[in-house]
């Protein structure tokens, strides 16, 4: 027995054998159409003929698969992707559209473990939760044009629709709250490779470019352990080479703690002597002394607008790809000061 026989075979193996692009293979495995007869049969025979055991499915296939990303990157937001499903699952609902949920490593996202996940599914549709496809698996996606949404995601080429808050503009709003409380050295912690993350870095600059002598700088953080925690350090020591930094803006609320725990630890008073503002509006937001001021994301209303993505891509598959971005709205808390230059929410 040859050697690609000795492992499970995947739908990469039979592309090989058959000489055609994954992709070509995932379409005849589930029965879609637009592959010509030869094609498919021939593929049919290479992979019976290799013990590849398949479920074709017939019937157009109209549910939806969410995966969310399980990877600890963004410091264990699982409280934010809840608000995001509990939208999917009441949008799929409202729609007659079956919904299933998994959870899968990012890295783990290939095209055939994806196809694999769609076809126990029985998913046509694709939601991507915290993802940004890889280049092999935006490839996959486009080239078997499977109706995909990006959920708290964004499509720098626009090629795939997606929903998202307002990165960027929420960013700026959260920092421009710092400035116009009158800090002009400002921290921003912050850490991912994901477009969304980075576009609310692009907002933090943004901000601090806008005011003469202002100063910004970031705090790159790893993710390792428990983003609090590592807040907490990276905000000690920082505050230990007294740099004048007076506030902080973090990429979401568990960072936020963190910070506030180090702050208050160095005798700092806050919001007098030290401002934090944090971003998502998470539970742990309230339960701060004082509660953290923060930038609410209605993650409800975004997996709805998910839905109704999907729902408009099932009707108009070649219809051009649309990003809808929701605004992000201040939250007051206690950990901003009230100045007359501060917003109407921080009063």
């Amino acid at each position: 027995m040859n050697e690609i026989k000795t492992k499970r075979l995947r739908q990469a193996d039979i592309a090989a054998m058959a000489g055609v692009s994954v992709s070509t293979v995932s379409r005849v495995l589930a029965n879609e159409p637009g592959i010509s007869e030869s094609v498919r049969q021939h593929i049919l025979k290479v992979a019976a003929e290799n013990g590849y055991s398949a479920r074709t499915v017939t019937g157009p296939l109209r549910g939806g698969l969410a995966l969310i990303a399980s990877d600890g990157v963004t410091g264990g937001l699982s409280v934010f992707y809840e608000g995001i499903v509990e939208g999917l699952r009441a949008g799929a609902l409202d729609a007659g559209i079956p919904f299933e949920v998994r959870l899968i490593r990012e890295n783990r996202a290939t095209p055939d473990v994806v196809h694999e996940y769609m076809q126990t599914a029985r998913a046509g549709g694709l939601f991507l939760v915290g993802i940004d496809p890889s280049a092999e698996l935006r490839a996959w996606l486009e080239d078997a044009a499977i109706p995909t949404v990006l959920v708290n995601g964004t499509d720098p080429r626009l090629r795939l629709d997606g929903v998202s808050p307002s990165n960027f503009f929420g960013a700026y709003e959260a920092t421009t709250r710092l400035l116009n409380a009158g800090h002009r050295r400002i921290l921003h912690l912050t850490g991912s490779h994901r477009h969304t993350i980075r576009e609310r870095v692009r907002g933090f600059k943004a901000a601090i470019a806008e005011v003469e002598g202002a100063e910004g700088r970031l705090v790159s953080m790893t993710f390792q352990g428990s983003a609090s925690h590592e807040a907490h350090e990276l905000t000690a020591a920082v505050l230990g080479e007294n740099a004048g930094f007076t506030a902080a803006f973090c990429m979401n609320d568990f960072i936020a703690v963190g910070v506030l725990e180090a702050v208050t630890e160095a005798g700092l008073r806050v919001p007098d002597d030290f401002a934090i503002v944090g971003f998502d509006d998470l539970p742990c937001a309230l339960m701060t002394n004082p509660p953290l001021s923060t930038m609410r994301v209605d993650r409800v209303t975004l997996g709805r607008e998910a839905a109704s993505l999907m729902v408009a891509r099932f009707k108009d598959r070649a219809a051009p790809a649309r990003q809808i971005c929701h605004a992000v709205v201040p939250i007051a808390g206690g950990t901003v000061p009230h100045s007359s230059k501060s917003n109407a929410d921080d009063l």
